[in-house]
């Protein structure tokens, strides 16, 4: 109590707005606590680029530029007008979706100019959601079974392609996919990056994956495996995808039905992967009241915001990161933590020659790492009920398996409501999962691409 009358003694305009005595905190805590959770997340910085780069035909400099004044766009937002220790990029999984099922020609093959406008008007639904009550109602209809299928599928994804960029697994004609060759350099260096990152995340090191990539670059330089940049630092890249998306979203020939599949992807991943990191983060650091996320209609409109500069910019969905946890247990508990992380993204602008010769052998490890996370939602799930099982099963084989993590939502959300009403709950099932179910249906029947 003591300690907490210095602080309101001492409170600067600054602190007085963030409620620095409210939550016993003081600047230096919210600065270690905004560090942290850069370090924590800063991987995106070159893993975001070096994905969508590598499908859509933007360039690595423009979508790095990109990916940070979306993070900073985003982060300020939450920080200041929401208040929370939390902090947004443009997020795991979603890039994966944007680059290899939406753009890819291995996928939808739709331009990277379209796909960006089916993130902006994915940003607006939920932007207009953010501030009505369907967002509760669709949360609540969603299975939890399925929610967490859906996220541990996008982790073996984002790990499979992890590991296919670094040649550690690779195509074969004869069993469809095998190990890579242990006497190629960028496959030797993927795996000590793999083991290094385990290691350093094992020990619960603050930024662990991002120092993983950090030793693995610089290992890499020395045995010549990775270029050596040109320079330090340099102006940033100029964001030339800037504003690109507003030519398609005016045409006609934009709406789709596959154009839709796409949004409501985008607007589902982001959705819920937003929900569960506010309240995974709130709830860490002490701020939920009576099991309410306090000014969540700010937080997720902090969230739709950023997906929509993010779109505008360059690149795709912006959303909160769990990663801001770390910043949480460093003591982080207001707005603040999150105006410090958005000011070293600011920074790290200018630091995109050294961020450029991050390859795909590289950030392999934090592919895998970031999969490992996102995969311990599978022990959550009921798999004792079979009715639950099949359909969470389902979903998560079939994203890495087909290549697409629409392919794999579609068939989770058609095989729930079905196997509900063969054991004769059908009607616990809320009506929201058989108009997806219809959806999903008539997107294989109709509108999936061969």
């Amino acid at each position: 109590m003591e300690n907490q009358k210095n602080v309101s003694a001492n409170e600067t305009g600054i602190a007085r707005y963030f409620e620095f005595a409210k939550y016993g905190t003081t600047y230096r805590k919210e600065f270690v606590a905004g560090l942290t959770t850069f370090l924590a997340m800063a991987y995106i910085l070159a893993v975001n680029p070096g994905m969508l780069s590598d499908q859509t035909g933007l360039e690595f400099g423009e979508v790095f530029t990109a990916t940070a004044v979306a993070a900073i766009i985003g982060t300020l937002v939450m920080g200041i007008v929401a208040k929370f220790p939390i902090a947004l990029a443009p997020g795991m999984g979603l890039n994966a979706f944007f680059a290899y099922t939406v753009v890819s020609d291995f996928g939808m093959g739709i331009p990277w100019q379209d796909a960006l406008a089916g993130v902006f008007i994915s940003g607006l639904i939920f932007l207009v959601l953010s501030f009505t009550g369907i967002r509760e109602t669709i949360i609540n209809a969603i299975p939890q079974g399925l929610k967490y299928a859906v996220a541990a599928g996008i982790g073996l994804f984002i790990a499979f392609i992890g590991l296919k960029n670094a040649g550690i697994v690779v195509a074969d004609p004869g069993t469809t996919v095998a190990l890579g060759s242990f006497h190629d350099g960028g496959v030797l260096l993927a795996l000590f990056g793999i083991v290094v990152t385990a290691l350093l995340m094992a020990r619960r090191i603050n930024g662990g994956i991002f120092y993983g990539i950090v030793i693995t670059a610089i290992v890499g330089m020395i045995f010549g495996v990775v270029d050596t940049p040109s320079a330090i630092v340099s102006a940033p890249p100029s964001p030339t995808a800037f504003g690109a998306l507003f030519d398609p979203l005016f045409s006609i020939e934009f709406w789709t039905g596959n154009m839709w599949i796409v949004i409501l992807t985008f607007l589902f991943v982001d959705f819920f992967d937003t929900a569960g990191t506010l309240v995974g983060v709130a709830n860490q650091a002490g701020l939920m009241k009576d099991n309410k996320l306090p000014r969540a209609g700010r937080a997720l409109a902090s969230d739709s915001v950023a997906t929509m500069a993010g779109a505008v910019m360059g690149t795709s969905t912006t959303t909160s990161y769990i990663e801001s946890s770390a910043g949480v247990a460093a003591g982080g508990r207001t707005g603040f933590a999150a105006v410090v992380t958005a000011g070293f993204f600011a920074l790290a602008l200018f630091f995109s020659p050294v961020l450029a010769v991050i390859s795909g052998t590289v950030t392999a490890a934090a592919l895998v790492m970031v999969g490992v996370l996102m995969a311990s939602s599978l022990g959550k799930i009921e798999w004792e009920k079979i009715d639950e099982a099949i359909p969470a099963f389902i979903t998560v084989l079939a994203m890495p398996l087909t290549y697409s993590i629409a392919t794999g939502i579609a068939m989770g959300f058609i095989l729930y409501p079905l196997t509900k009403l063969v054991k004769g709950e059908g009607g616990k099932v809320h009506w929201t999962m058989y108009v997806l179910f219809v959806v999903f249906l008539l997107y294989f029947i109709w509108l999936r691409e061969a």
